[in-house]
């Protein structure tokens, strides 16, 4: 991943990095502590799936967080996000541990950020983030239109 370093070295369409991160559920125990969000959604299988989930799913927020961490670490400063923004298109479910194993299955998420618009007038640039769950062969799109404006 590259950080801005001049103006003139960026462009539309320029990727700023890729990377993958796991949600584990002990993730999910963790950012609940963190962040007092405490619903059972996110922890508890049997109550996920009485109110029609197809099991415990990450926290929105988390999810979130963990994909604007692309931007600010290009950014070289978590201050420069001036905006972001998305849309949530699909849950992110993380699997239980299956009894005896000796990793605990996490969900894989893939972040892409792209610049998608440059203003050297207000000097910031709008950083277009693709937020995909990985499983298998399949990937499904978790945040759409998410964007970060970082100003530098």
């Amino acid at each position: 991943m590259t950080q801005p370093h001049r103006w003139d070295e960026l462009e539309k369409g320029q990727i700023i990095g890729t990377r993958r991160i796991e949600l584990s559920r002990a993730d999910l125990i963790r950012y609940a502590a963190a962040s007092g969000d405490h619903n059972p959604i996110h922890w508890n299988e049997r109550f996920a799936r009485e109110v029609g989930l197809d099991g415990v799913i990450a926290h929105g927020m988390l999810t979130m967080g963990a994909a604007v961490g692309l931007v600010t670490d290009w950014a070289g400063d978590p201050a420069a996000v001036v905006d972001y923004q998305t849309r949530f298109t699909s849950p992110v479910p993380v699997p239980d541990a299956a009894s005896g194993s000796p990793q605990a299955p996490t969900a894989l998420l893939e972040i892409t950020g792209t610049i998608g618009k440059l203003d050297p007038d207000a000097s910031t640039v709008r950083i277009d983030l693709k937020v995909e769950l990985l499983a298998g062969e399949e990937r499904t799109r978790v945040m759409a239109k998410s964007q970060a404006l970082v100003q530098l």
